[in-house]
């Protein structure tokens, strides 16, 4: 299957993934964590969809339930970071979710990403079914978070002229790590900045 074809599947399914526009975030306390972000997207949110989602859903009901993760799974949550992150390997292959949030420089809003990321047995990026980076916008006002396109990266082309990027959502830091790759394996590495507003060279 060409990287065209699988660019053209990676817009639709990402359409698919996140075809519910507002998700209400519950929460107790000042301000809501990267759980509270969890729990709205993967256990509250009715219209969740899509076999990615429903990996991470599940791996987070275990999570909360303090019951063991499946076979080949490893389940991060560093609430104190803003970050979770599922890392599934079996059988020559290996699928990654990541969540994590930033807060905006207006102090009213946080960026919430959700990606998804496949490879195969060399560890060369594979571009799954659902790979891909999307982004939610909350909002502090309404406890409401929205689908979102203006973070600064192009989310709706991930394979151009035999080349595709993946992303790497930060544990620490404010960088999201991109990386280029052909069917040679990884060819570039360079970070996008996160200014407060959106991600930037």
């Amino acid at each position: 299957m060409t990287r065209k074809l699988f660019a053209i599947l990676f817009a639709f399914c990402a359409l698919s993934l996140v075809a519910q526009e507002t998700i209400k975030v519950n929460y107790k306390g000042a301000k809501p964590t990267i759980a509270d972000f969890a729990n709205a997207m993967f256990i509250d949110n009715e219209e969740s969809e899509g076999e990615a989602e429903g990996a991470m859903a599940n791996a987070w009901e275990n999570y909360c339930k303090g019951l063991p993760q499946a076979e080949g799974v490893t389940f991060t949550v560093d609430v104190r970071n803003g970050y979770i992150c599922y890392d599934c390997r079996g059988d020559g292959y290996r699928q990654k979710m990541e969540l994590c949030y930033w807060n905006e420089a207006d102090q009213q809003h946080k960026l919430v990403a959700f990606n998804v990321s496949s490879f195969d047995e060399r560890g060369f990026s594979c571009l799954g079914q659902y790979d891909g980076i999307f982004f939610y916008r909350y909002n502090n006002a309404t406890k409401k978070m929205t689908w979102y396109y203006d973070s600064g990266l192009d989310t709706a082309a991930p394979a151009k002229d035999g080349e595709w990027q993946t992303y790497n959502l930060p544990q620490t830091g404010k960088n999201i790590v991109v990386t280029t790759w052909t069917e040679d394996g990884p060819q570039t590495q360079f970070p996008v900045k996160w200014n407060g507003h959106k991600f930037v060279k």
